[in-house]
């Protein structure tokens, strides 16, 4: 028999490959171990018997079998669970990733590949001076996101996919993961506020970034269109199914990019996962808006999200705008005091934030709340009637609409009551047919409560539309964010005004645009080159007098009103059902909507959540809300873990406020993302 002094005193060999830069250094060194000597000796030990002079403090231990980094030096190899048996690898944590951003640039950068998804996209967005990298993420691109460019001469792409930015010279890991994206809000902007561009070439206001000068210029500005033909070559999804495989691919936040099989100088693109921006500034976000805009720009034109023809148009006028102003040398060299303000002031009701800040409810408790009262038509489209829309009295207050036979039945018993509150608002605007619907889906025990209702005139619809808007997350008039709720609704209804004009004539003579560029492919079909460039240039008379940055701004703003704006897709099968669904996760609630016709079917919203999590077994995600509602569904496009960190994610961000300076509690995300009880 041994004693344990005898166990203590065995030592075994361990085999460690060393991943040297150098190919001719790369060698398997074998090291006499035993179990209690922990893992930083063991470094040690193989920095010693290599005998190479230069830095190793970036290299660690990778577990081949186990799939995992060993960081823990202070651990022993018993505690680790390694024996003989086990094959090391001796590499370096930061490695290179070519990163496609929202804009088709690619990046080439050194990243952690030993931190987590969640600090690596951190480091990777201080780098690229882009704030909130709670909002971005990684996504490794489907087979069918290059699969029709690599049908095509080579020579027709290359310019885009080769353009690469390099600058893998500067790690992103300086700095602590707790300060990602801090900066100070006393410091004089490096960005002018009207056309986004760097005021100079200093260091950006990053300490740390390793962007400055042209290449923070490349990447807060716009790139050229694409011809029509790179257009129709790239990926559209068709259907919703096509649209929930686009986002199988999110890696993991909790876990790092080697252990999920992420190679060096592989290709993933870096982009807004979470449709919730938050405190977005025209005098620190010129990359971010930027990056914004080109996203929002891409998933108008390759369909990703529907909209109107007349949306269309609008969407188009923007885009031909700002590429005129980025071409332009005058934008780029006018920066006058009173004109910045006078922009932050035009601005101010522009600041992109779908659930802002913790709003002031003092306000609203020692205040009336106010009421709208007026004539409305009304239709329900469920009831088989073939009578079009009837006239009533409807009177809107707190969250609730009622409407009455007339007004002089205002003071007795509604023909109806309908409570908005977690409620679906879309709008139904012809402004060329002169028509302001508001469609509401409202959630009722066993589906949706489909209304419509229709007004007269801009005005009324503004006031109805922002007052519904409100209503559906909660909020009442009397909240601060009505009356620019409404600004921003007639802004955008102005911009669908079609002015017909001599101005357009002469300028379609001197164009110097393809409209062909501006709107999807299939948009493109439908119409003739004069005859599109003629509507193009129509809208564009309404947003011809825009700044830059405020342009973009609006292009967000315009993208933020679409009905399906916010919705992340999955394809899955419910607990009790025998046909697939589609799930779509937005910033506030989550809504079952029938593959084959996209209609929503139910509702439910994050404020009436109780707890969730999965059966990593059966790989299900199962959710309790208030009012003993429960459902439960496997996700059968993505691992189950995306869905679920996806819906952790927004209630993460819905923690966000402006008086923590930006600071993030990283343990939070993990554990609301993280799927464990």
């Amino acid at each position: 028999m041994l004693s344990s002094s005898d166990f203590a005193a065995a030592s075994w060999e361990l085999m460690v490959r060393v991943d040297h830069p150098n190919a001719e250094q790369q060698r398997d060194v074998t090291l006499r171990v035993s179990g209690d000597l922990h893992v930083g000796g063991v470094m040690l030990k193989l920095v010693e018997e290599i005998n190479i002079a230069q830095d190793w403090s970036d290299f660690a231990l990778w577990w081949e079998q186990k799939h995992c980094w060993l960081l823990k030096t202070h651990w022993t190899l018993d505690k680790c669970g390694v024996q003989a048996d086990a094959r090391l690898l001796f590499t370096p944590q930061h490695k290179t990733l070519r990163l496609r951003l929202p804009n088709l640039k690619t990046v080439r950068l050194r990243v952690s590949f030993s931190a987590v998804v969640f600090r690596a996209v951190s480091d990777i967005c201080r780098a690229l001076n882009i704030r909130r990298s709670e909002e971005l993420s990684l996504l490794k691109p489907s087979c069918d996101y290059f699969k029709k460019k690599k049908k095509k001469d080579k020579s027709n792409k290359e310019p885009v996919i080769e353009d690469i930015l390099n600058l893998e010279s500067s790690p992103t890991s300086l700095g602590s993961p707790g300060s990602a994206g801090l900066y100070s809000k006393t410091m004089t902007p490096t960005y002018d506020p009207i056309n986004g561009t760097p005021v100079s070439s200093t260091m950006t206001w990053f300490g740390d970034s390793s962007l400055a000068g042209q290449s923070c210029s490349l990447l807060a500005s716009s790139q050229p269109p694409q011809p029509p033909e790179a257009l129709a070559d790239m990926f559209q999804p068709r259907s919703l199914v096509e649209k929930a495989k686009l986002n199988a691919g999110w890696l993991d936040s909790s876990r790092s990019l080697k252990e999920q099989g992420i190679q060096e100088d592989e290709q993933l693109l870096l982009r807004f996962k979470y449709y919730s921006f938050f405190d977005l500034n025209p005098k620190y976000d010129a990359v971010r808006i930027n990056q914004l805009y080109e996203q929002a720009r891409w998933a108008i034109l390759l369909e990703e999200i529907d909209c109107t023809e007349e949306e269309m148009l609008i969407f188009a006028a923007l885009q031909y705008h700002i590429s005129k102003l980025s071409l332009s040398t005058e934008s780029q060299n006018f920066t006058n005091e009173s004109e910045v303000d006078e922009v932050e002031a035009a601005l101010s009701n522009l600041e992109v934030t779908l659930e802002g800040g913790k709003s002031d409810s003092t306000l609203e408790d020692i205040t009336d709340i106010p009421k709208l009262a007026d004539n409305l038509k009304l239709f329900r489209p469920k009831k088989l009637i073939l009578k079009a829309f009837k006239q009533y009295w409807f009177v809107f207050k707190d969250t609730s609409i009622a409407y009455f036979k007339n007004k002089e039945l205002e003071q007795g018993e509604p023909v109806e009551k309908l409570n908005l509150r977690g409620c679906e608002v879309v709008p139904d605007v012809n402004v060329a047919g002169r028509k302001f619907g508001i469609k509401l889906l409202i959630p009722i025990a066993d589906g949706m409560n489909e209304v419509y209702l229709r007004c007269d005139h801009e005005n009324q619809y503004a006031r109805w539309m922002a007052a519904c808007i409100l209503a559906s997350k909660g909020k009442t008039m009397a909240d601060s964010s009505y009356q620019p709720e409404v600004l921003n609704i007639l802004s955008f209804l102005r911009m669908k005004n079609r002015n017909s004009s001599s101005d357009v004539a002469s300028s379609l003579e001197s164009m110097d645009m393809n409209p062909e560029c501006f709107v999807s492919p299939r948009c493109a079909k439908k119409h003739k080159s004069k005859q599109l460039a003629a509507r193009v240039l129509e809208a564009h008379q309404n947003v011809a007098q825009m700044s830059l940055i405020e342009a973009k701004l609006r292009f967000i703003q315009a993208w933020q009103s679409l009905p399906e704006f916010g919705l992340t897709y999955y394809l899955v099968r419910f607990k009790g059902f025998k046909k697939d669904d589609i799930l779509g996760v937005s910033y506030n609630r989550l809504i079952r909507i029938d593959a084959a016709t996209g209609i929503p079917i139910t509702t439910w919203r994050f404020t009436n959540m109780k707890q969730w999590n999965v059966n990593w077994e059966i790989r299900q995600v199962a959710i309790e809300f208030d009012q003993n509602v429960s459902i439960a569904f496997t996700c059968l496009s993505a691992d189950c873990k995306v869905v679920h960190e996806c819906i952790g994610g927004y209630i993460f961000l819905s923690t966000r406020s402006k008086d923590q300076n930006e600071t993030l509690d990283e343990d939070l995300f993990h554990k609301l993302t993280g799927g464990q009880d």
